[in-house]
């Protein structure tokens, strides 16, 4: 055989392997990316159906909460807000507006320990157990969520990943976090 031949399929043979290899990559990413966008469509289901049960929550405990209106228009404006911005798919807003509707239903929580006719009411103790249910589903749809943002935000850092993300242009994405949102931050308590 011809050195020159043997040369040309050492080359040729160097170059499919090396395609097949960041083909490997690029699959690997979209994979991992997809994960991420799965994790947050679970949130999202979460979160809708959360906004769902606030309605009919609120109803329930409007006649007896008459004096803390506020507190209920509250609750409706920033479920309101938050189920607007889950349908633009932005998730830093959709983190945020959410963040605010929590903080606005622990207010709502505490409100009901005000008033013990609303505890012995069937229906809004119910809706608040299915809210309380909905809140852990959502609780571990966001750590779930943030465990894939992170393997796959340090996938597309790491070399040689890093290069074929850079070149197809695959972005991070956001934590789900909370340290810094209206939620974080104690309630305030008067008596």
């Amino acid at each position: 055989m011809n050195i020159g031949l043997m040369i040309i399929i050492g080359i040729v043979f160097f170059l499919i392997v090396i395609v097949v290899y960041i083909i490997s990559i690029y699959n690997n990413i979209v994979k991992e990316k997809n994960k991420c966008e799965n994790a947050w469509s679970q949130i999202k289901v979460q979160l809708m159906r959360r906004y769902d049960l606030i309605p009919n929550l609120v109803e329930t405990v409007k006649g007896y909460m008459k004096h803390e209106r506020e507190t209920l228009e509250r609750v409706i404006q920033a479920r309101n807000i938050a189920s607007n911005t889950l349908n633009s798919n932005q998730i830093n807003e959709t983190i945020k507006n959410d963040n605010i509707l929590t903080g606005a239903l622990k207010s709502l929580f505490m409100v009901f320990e005000r008033y013990p006719d609303i505890k012995a009411n069937q229906n809004a103790m119910a809706l608040q157990e299915e809210i309380t249910s909905t809140e852990n589903k959502i609780a571990f749809a966001r750590q779930h969520y943030n465990d894939n943002v992170m393997f796959y935000n340090t996938f597309i850092q790491t070399f040689p990943q890093n290069i074929i993300a850079n070149f197809f242009n695959f972005q991070k994405f956001e934590f789900f976090d909370l340290e810094t949102s209206e939620a974080a931050k104690r309630p305030e308590i008067k008596f």
